[in-house]
């Protein structure tokens, strides 16, 4: 157990009230191999029965501890093994009732979100990821907790660019089909590179199948309070700005951990990871964009912004694992278009663009994210974009994803609204030349030289 000193409860009391610090989630994985069945319609109740038990006070248990410490805990959030692998065993191409059974039993347990209608397919697609990623858009528009992902390229394997191909079109149907929504079903799917199996963060989140059977892992965030920070050291160096943003940083781990370890105990399941990321959200102050711009940026998107982030994200992993052995996840800072309020207002007045976005995901936690452009984008500019940033994260040996809305009936100048945590988007210009055909070639980018490392 962490020791908590009087000061460090005064400056989180301090955090929480002034500068938006939260629990961003809480968040039980649960594995359901054990689930498989031949039988599609017993199969699924094994999943509901499941997920409803080891679930059941996951709510009420992140309600009492926000109320016990006075931290606000914003959502409670399940995770479950890949449906991709656990429907194989079914003889069934519906895999849409998938869905909508994690939806009843998130439904039932009150949570948020429910991550895991995933496949993982690096090198090839098996006829259960086929029928998973086909049914997609389907299974998203149908349900209103369950969140998609896919992985389509790791270092090891490379980029499987028929899924990347195939993952643009779903997009594309996915858009239409909730077209009625401004295209929200496409803020619930991600196309992942190195996914890790342990995110607690929506819409990426899946419980991997190297975890136990269950596990609680937290995500917390932050930005306000580390905008705060840097503001006493207006002028000084970086070497005093890394600093800065490194204590600040073990001070929020250290708050994370501690609810995570009370959730483990009262829940009594296994404690996972405290994953540390920078997450915005649409209100002014709790932005990633603020804190670059506080270090001498006059906008976020002009020329040293990477390097700004850069070094937000290596102090902000530094800071993590010194306040806690068991930082998980993608642990660093999100720049989610959306619900970042200054993200948005670089992105409305141009200088923030979708280039300079995919130059700062080299060093960010993830990728482009929550990004909406005009709707009458193609599919193989979708699938373009997506095998842009699949390589950044396949070469750099780090998780990169991709969440891009193509908001049908919207072009550039206007903007799309999500509403809550998700925000809203001002719809950003893609290039006008043709990806087709370098599309269609298909096949599988070879994974990079340094990938052979055993």
């Amino acid at each position: 157990m962490i020791n908590i000193s009087t000061n460090e409860i005064v400056e989180t009391i301090k955090m929480i009230r002034d500068e938006h610090l939260d629990i961003r989630t809480i968040t039980m994985g649960i594995s359901l191999l054990d689930c498989a069945d031949e039988d599609a319609n017993r199969a699924c109740q094994k999943i509901y029965d499941k997920i409803t038990r080891y679930a059941k006070d996951l709510v009420k248990t992140g309600e009492i501890i926000s109320n016990r410490y006075g931290i606000p805990i914003i959502n409670k959030r399940i995770s479950v093994t890949p449906i991709a692998l656990v429907a194989a065993a079914s003889k069934t191409d519906n895999y849409v009732q998938f869905a909508k059974t994690l939806d009843r039993a998130a439904a039932e347990t009150g949570v948020n979100f429910i991550g895991g209608y995933s496949a993982l397919v690096y090198k090839g697609m098996s006829k259960s990821d086929e029928y998973l990623i086909n049914s997609i858009p389907e299974a998203l528009c149908s349900t209103n907790m369950v969140c998609s992902s896919v992985g389509v390229a790791t270092t090891k394997a490379g980029i499987n660019m028929d899924a990347v191909k195939r993952m643009g079109e779903v997009i594309r149907d996915t858009a239409e089909l909730s077209a009625n929504q401004g295209s929200l079903g496409c803020a619930k799917l991600v196309v992942f590179a190195n996914p890790v199996e342990d995110n607690p963060f929506m819409a990426g989140a899946f419980h991997g199948v190297g975890e136990g059977d269950c596990v609680i892992n937290v995500g917390i965030s932050g930005p306000g309070v580390v905008k705060s920070a840097l503001e006493q050291v207006k002028g000084c160096d970086f070497g005093v700005v890394a600093e800065v943003i490194k204590k600040t940083a073990f001070k929020i781990t250290r708050m994370g951990q501690l609810v995570a370890q009370e959730a483990s105990k009262m829940l009594n399941v296994p404690f996972g990871i405290v994953d540390l990321s920078l997450a915005p959200t649409p209100e002014v102050g709790d932005s990633v964009a603020y804190i670059l711009e506080e270090m001498g940026l006059e906008k976020c998107g002009t020329h040293g912004t990477t390097a700004a982030l850069a070094l937000l994200n290596d102090a902000v992993k530094k800071g993590g694992v010194m306040a806690s052995g068991y930082v998980g996840g993608l642990s660093g800072a999100f720049i989610p278009v959306s619900e970042d309020a200054g993200m948005i207002a670089a992105a409305e007045c141009g200088a923030l663009c979708l280039d300079k976005l995919e130059a700062m995901t080299c060093v960010c936690s993830v990728g482009l994210d929550m990004i909406a452009v005009p709707g009458d984008t193609p599919a193989a500019t979708i699938s373009g974009i997506i095998a842009d940033e699949m390589a950044i994260g396949m070469i750099n040996q780090k998780t990169t994803a991709v969440r891009v809305i193509p908001a049908v009936g919207k072009d550039v100048g206007d903007s799309v609204e999500f509403g809550g945590l998700l925000g809203s988007a001002p719809i950003m210009p893609v290039h006008k030349y043709s990806s087709d055909e370098f599309i269609s070639r298909g096949g599988r980018i070879p994974a990079p030289i340094h990938s052979l490392r055993n």
